[in-house]
């Protein structure tokens, strides 16, 4: 069996960035100023949730562009971008932009396959072609290619035009780095081995396909983080983040605390409980104390499996209540799992 993590090295936030449709400046206004406090609090990373056709962040590369700006030191994510709405090519370049901008920064994470709920939508980006579009494993493929600086077909022999206009070999800019720094979100077994095998970084969130024979959430991605890393060719060194949703309650206010327990309340029908037919698993949402927290994610057996995570923030709270739900996680929950700022480098 694959040893426990000592420690907590990398302490992360993830965020929808929720807006009243009828005033979007001021939510998104509200996410940048998170990210900022975020890294004041010293995260180590902040990550979008990428939502379309929904009142969330439809452009996260967008928003780290402008994060990018307002912050130093913090790593901007994904978690996730689904490319079955994507460009490889273009979003390359906009990637690639923004890591420039931000001085190295990004770390982006994707999804394959369907988008949620895509029938939404589907028509409106592939009017014509959505049938043959190739929405699977090879699309990330070609994003890091682009990435990483390949020739891109009859450009690599791109002259200079009338002595004016010259041309690249590869995707511009070029940010040398960031193709290593891809992630993918894998919900299933053969999406955890396909992401070793092909030497991304796994993102584990808080909804699994169950398959080890069990409704148990923990076992499920422990096992999925395990068979990662068995073909992944850094091994056990390899990368592995985990997304769950905590809520520590130490400096909430009564009717804060009131707010969050209805919030958990409204979605533990689901958890235990299969889901359609890839029998889906939903982790339970923890509140309470740091202590309390600390306490059951020792015991959980995906959580032994990794040293950094991405805390979920929950739905449709209030600014205050995630200032002070990120005051606690950076204040106490993670001094607790052995996490302390600032003690990593950039990576």
């Amino acid at each position: 069996m694959t040893p426990a993590r000592d420690a907590l090295t990398r302490l992360g936030f993830l965020t929808m960035g929720f807006f009243d449709p009828a005033e979007p400046r001021a939510g998104h206004e509200s996410t940048l100023r998170l990210i900022e406090f975020g890294e004041q609090l010293g995260f180590d990373s902040a990550w979008l949730r990428h939502r379309h056709v929904q009142f969330g962040i439809s452009s996260p590369v967008a928003v780290m562009a402008a994060a990018s700006q307002r912050t130093d030191r913090i790593e901007l994510g994904t978690a996730v971008t689904p490319l079955g709405v994507e460009n490889p090519f273009r979003l390359a370049e906009d990637l690639a932009t923004v890591d420039v901008l931000s001085g190295g920064r990004i770390t982006p994470g994707f999804s394959t396959g369907a988008p949620m709920n895509f029938d939404r939508y589907r028509d409106a980006i592939y009017p014509d072609t959505a049938e043959q579009e190739n929405l699977g494993y090879d699309r990330l493929l070609r994003l890091r290619s682009f990435l990483r600086g390949d020739p891109i077909g009859a450009a690599a022999e791109a002259p200079r035009r009338d002595g004016i206009e010259e041309f690249s070999t590869r995707v511009e800019p070029h940010s040398a780095g960031l193709a290593d720094r891809i992630w993918y979100g894998a919900a299933s077994m053969r999406s955890a081995r396909w992401a070793g095998e092909n030497g991304f970084r796994l993102l584990t969130s808080s909804v699994i396909a169950g398959e080890n024979g069990t409704n148990d959430f923990a076992s499920n991605q422990a096992e999925q983080v395990r068979a990662f890393r068995e073909v992944h060719p850094d091994g056990e060194s390899a990368r592995v983040s985990q997304g769950l949703v905590v809520i520590p309650t130490d400096n909430a206010t009564p009717s804060q605390r009131a707010r969050y327990r209805d919030y958990v309340d409204s979605r533990s029908g689901r958890v235990g409980v299969p889901h359609g037919p890839r029998k889906l698993l939903f982790a339970a949402d923890l509140l309470g104390t740091a202590a309390e927290i600390a306490e059951r994610l020792h015991d959980d057996a995906g959580f032994r499996e990794v040293d950094e995570v991405a805390f979920a923030l929950p739905f449709t709270l209030e600014p205050d209540d995630y200032t002070q739900i990120l005051g606690d996680i950076a204040g106490a929950l993670g001094p607790a799992l052995g996490w302390a700022p600032g003690a990593h480098a950039s990576a």
